[in-house]
This record gives C-alpha cells, sequence and structure tokens, in this order.
C-alpha cells in the first residue's frame, strides 16, 4: 500500500515530522520616555509574524526551531513562546 503524501510543508527527523507553521503572536511593547496619557492610552502589543518548524505545543508552551542539522538530531534557532501570546497557528502547505 503507498504512503499518502501530506499536503503540509514538513522535514523528518529520526522518523519523526515537523510540520512548518506561520505563527502570529503578541510581543510586549515597552517605552522608558515620557508621555502623555493619551499617547500611553494608544500604546498596544505589537503582533509580530514568526515562521518556523513546531517542534512541540502543550497547554502552556509553543517550542518552534528554523535551523536543523542534517546528520543529527540537532535544533536551532529555536523559540518558547507562552501559550497566552499565541494569536493564530497556520500550518504551511506545499
Amino acid at each position: 500500500m503507498a504512503k499518502k503524501k501530506s499536503k503540509f510543508r514538513h522535514i523528518s527527523i529520526n522518523k519523526k515530522k515537523f510540520y512548518f507553521y506561520e505563527i502570529k503572536w503578541w510581543d510586549i511593547l515597552g517605552d522608558s520616555g515620557h508621555a502623555s496619557s493619551k499617547e500611553f492610552d494608544s500604546m498596544k502589543p505589537a503582533l509580530m509574524t514568526t515562521t518556523g518548524y513546531v517542534y512541540s505545543k502543550d497547554k502552556k508552551h509553543l517550542k518552534t526551531f528554523a535551523s536543523y542539522d542534517d546528520n543529527e538530531e540537532s535544533f536551532s534557532d529555536r523559540n518558547v513562546f507562552p501559550i497566552g501570546c499565541i494569536k493564530e497557528l497556520k500550518k504551511i502547505e506545499i
């Protein structure tokens, strides 16, 4: 029986699949200067976009990586996001 090909971009490391995602998340906005109440009221967190492979996800954290070693199980460009900061996770199609 032929294997069904995944329509989503992924890699396999040690027989485990890691899927590629676009992640939209809220980042803290800070300022150490003087500001009026009007300027302060208009401050909003920054909506950021990150792309990478999802290493793992649970109720508290999303772990991602963007680089990996082709010859051994080694990951680089790693991030750990608190789940509360995640606005959207979108699996990328091939």
